[in-house]
């Protein structure tokens, strides 16, 4: 196990029982109305507080022997949203492993055993959503309480970047789920690819990218999100974590397979045997950890995010 410093959550700020009773009413009714302070949206999260530094463990495992706990914060949830990397009618390594997915499903339903687990994709791909997933061959992993939903067919509301420095985009749009449900995990596949003449990885952080609306981020081809490729992804991955991190409560990277591109086509290219799964509770020290596992750098929107939580932090 090793232990990275990551980009610190949000703490709750709930009544306590020794506390002022005019400020436990006055915590209890700013949740009531819905959690508005500093978002602009409603939530049904309480409020929050300025974050705090913490460490988080990142775990690694043999493909073979991977079992999935998921975070404290989500034992004994009641609705999750699952995120896996299935945008493409291709299997691993250009997409997750149904066996990754499989044990993630697995642990989160061992957990939860009452739980609504919402498995949430939208597809980068001519090939209707159904199609790729029954390629794919995602309904065998489900039970009665796990539905799979197309992001695209999903309302959308716009969020708030709330970085003081945005890249570009001081909001985004994306599923009004994410804020209706206890949590959220990232499962992704390990990708390479070029762009502009340098590399590219994707893991949990890139893989949120497919629960943004195609028909608002498209550019020239309507079955992708160019509009998220301006100026660079690198650069809008930062406003993407800014933005919808923090619903996230975990990410897990399937390395069983390490995917290269041989240009900035995400579904042609080469696997090269690595053999691991890289789970954790912070998309960025997942992502870190899974980059030295497959012997690549510490992306630059990765370092760049630290950064930016060690700044804030002072």
């Amino acid at each position: 196990m090793v232990a990275l410093a990551r980009h610190p959550k949000s703490q709750s700020l709930l009544p306590d029982s020794n506390a002022d009773p005019d400020q436990a009413e006055l915590v209890e009714a700013s949740i009531r109305l819905g959690g508005l302070l500093g978002f602009g949206y409603p939530c049904r999260h309480p409020i929050v507080m300025a974050p705090l530094p913490i460490t988080t463990p990142v775990q690694t495992a043999p493909t073979a022997e991977f079992v999935y706990t998921p975070p404290a914060s989500l034992h004994g949830a009641r609705r999750i949203v699952v995120k896996p990397n299935l945008g493409y009618p291709v299997g691993p390594p250009v997409t997750v492993s149904m066996a990754v997915l499989g044990r993630v499903l697995e642990g989160l339903r061992h957990h939860n055993p009452q739980a609504e687990i919402l498995i949430v994709e939208g597809v980068c791909s001519k090939v209707p959503f159904e199609t790729i997933m029954a390629k794919n061959g995602v309904h065998a992993l489900l039970d009665e309480g796990m539905r799979l939903l197309d992001a695209d067919q999903l309302d959308c509301v716009e969020y708030p970047n709330p970085s003081p420095n945005p890249v570009r985009f001081k909001t985004l749009w994306a599923p009004k789920l994410l804020q209706e449900v206890d949590g959220c995990i990232s499962v992704s596949a390990f990708k390479r690819t070029q762009l502009k003449g340098e590399a590219l990885i994707s893991a949990s952080l890139k893989n949120l990218y497919g629960l943004f609306p195609r028909a608002k981020y498209k550019a020239r081809s309507p079955s992708s999100r160019g509009q998220l490729h301006r100026p660079s992804v690198p650069l809008v991955l930062q406003d993407v974590y800014g933005t919808l991190g923090h619903f996230f409560h975990g990410g897990v990277v399937d390395c069983t397979q390490k995917f290269v591109s041989r240009d900035w086509q995400p579904d042609r290219g080469d696997g090269i045997p690595i053999g691991q799964v890289i789970w954790g509770d912070d998309l960025l020290a997942v992502d870190k950890t899974a980059c030295a596992m497959a012997d690549e750098a510490t992306p630059s929107y990765v370092t760049a995010l630290e950064n930016l939580g060690v700044a804030e932090e002072n």
